[in-house]
């Protein structure tokens, strides 16, 4: 299942992804991993959750590469039962053009390896009218 939070910069939907992670950290049998895009702010986030830092993977520079960065993710590590990726358009090189093909692309790995992921877009989702919600929840 692929889960969307939308919503304007600064509408605090990185604290509801942080609260969302620890809830399924603690429901989940298998690992949550949660993907954001700095340093900040991890020490809310519960000692069991796999903190990723993407500024420490400068070389993604598209939805691809990124795609790519998730398959390598679960392929070391097949107990990967949720990704959070907070603020994908923080990213220098994702814009809001790419959501309709982010968003199948995480639908198809989701179904093909039992993720559920937990995205959020700093977007209203009027702006994401060409993305294909058709299996995904919106959770704002």
């Amino acid at each position: 299942m692929v889960n969307l939070l939308t919503g304007p910069k600064g509408s605090g939907k990185t604290q509801q992804m942080i609260e969302l992670a620890n809830q399924q950290a603690k429901a989940c049998n298998g690992n949550v991993v949660f993907i954001k895009n700095s340093h900040r702010d991890t020490s809310s986030v519960t000692f069991d959750i796999r903190v990723v830092c993407m500024d420490d993977y400068e070389a993604i520079k598209n939805i691809d590469e990124y795609i790519g960065f998730l398959y390598g993710m679960y392929s070391a590590n097949h107990d990967v039962e949720c990704i959070f990726i907070d603020g994908i358009l923080k990213r220098d090189h994702i814009k809001a053009e790419d959501m309709p093909k982010f968003v199948e692309r995480l639908k198809g790995i989701s179904a093909q390896c039992g993720i559920d992921f937990y995205v959020s877009i700093s977007a209203d989702k009027s702006e994401l009218s060409n993305v294909d919600l058709t299996d995904c929840k919106v959770l704002n």
